[in-house]
């Protein structure tokens, strides 16, 4: 995992890397870590996902938001290995994705959590930690007959899990069931299991999703830890107060399209993400048969 440099210089150093990008879709970035190219998905007649261009910022924390329906988990799914576009190329890296796996993607250095937590409640916290780490040798068929090959390597990896746990705040459920954990804590969980593979990007699916407020700051600092710790960070986010805390910048999407990038205080004027959020007509004054509510034509 990339070394953790002073609190505050990694966000100073997106938001000048970014500074000049225009506020248009599919705006190249100075240092992209993901582009994706005319990525489509469809089911049957509708078109979930039409992607012309988009690239993501390397260090930067990325919101992308949209209505209910704007094929943002249906695009994380394409990225990530978890769904099959009917076309497009996205590359992470320089190197093409296209079917790739989710595992081999993850493995590659780019991990993702789910807006429904996926821990495996019937074995414990420590435990799902220790399978996020990957390349253990033990996974062998022939190196599992043998301890000595894999016993060291299991407790650097029982080691850093800890640590993580400790950072987390989960280190006192470490021998606890997972399923025992509340909503907050199983996406606390989660995080610190994605970043067992030491990723170099985090896509996380509304991270928010679910959580009482009382883990609502640890969840938005421990974000923010990740950019600070050289990670890239993806996020899809329908609360907005969040969007405008932690990101550096936001793209936007609505009918699978992106309609708008900026940063966040000039994304939330945009009145292309008006209209996708309220609808094309919300500037208009309210009318009942024709009649408009006005001050000098009350109702």
């Amino acid at each position: 995992m990339p070394d953790s440099p002073v609190a505050g210089s990694r966000k100073e150093a997106a938001v000048q890397a970014l500074a000049a990008v225009p506020n248009v879709p599919g705006a190249p970035k100075p240092d992209p870590i993901l582009v994706a190219d005319n990525v489509m998905r469809r089911f049957g007649g509708l078109t979930a996902v039409d992607v012309d261009h988009v690239e993501i910022q390397r260090g930067a924390i990325t919101a992308l938001i949209g209505p209910n329906g704007a094929g943002k988990t249906t695009f994380f799914n394409l990225l990530t290995g978890f769904d099959t576009p009917d076309s497009g190329s996205w590359l992470f890296n320089g190197k093409d994705l296209a079917g790739i796996p989710a595992y081999r993607v993850a493995r590659m250095g780019m991990v993702r959590t789910f807006q429904l937590t996926k821990a495996l409640s019937r074995m414990k916290v420590i435990e799902n930690m220790r399978l996020g780490s990957t390349g253990q040798t033990g996974e062998r068929l022939w190196a599992s007959m043998l301890p000595f090959t894999w016993r060291k390597q299991e407790r650097e990896i029982t080691s850093r899990a800890d640590g993580l746990l400790e950072r987390f705040n989960l280190i006192a459920k470490r021998e606890d069931f997972a399923g025992s954990l509340s909503g907050g804590q199983r996406k606390l969980l989660e995080m610190a299991r994605a970043l067992m593979s030491g990723p170099e990007m985090v896509m996380l699916d509304e991270p928010m999703a679910g959580v009482n407020p009382a883990l609502t700051q640890s969840l938005l600092q421990h974000i923010k830890d990740l950019r600070e710790q050289g990670m890239t960070v993806l996020f899809v986010e329908h609360d907005m107060d969040m969007v405008r805390d932690i990101s550096d910048w936001v793209i936007v999407m609505a009918q699978g399209r992106v309609i708008a990038e900026g940063p966040p205080e000039d994304v939330m004027k945009d009145s292309a993400v008006i209209d996708a959020y309220l609808g094309g007509h919300h500037d208009k004054a309210l009318t009942a048969s024709g009649v408009s509510f006005t001050e000098e034509d009350p109702a």
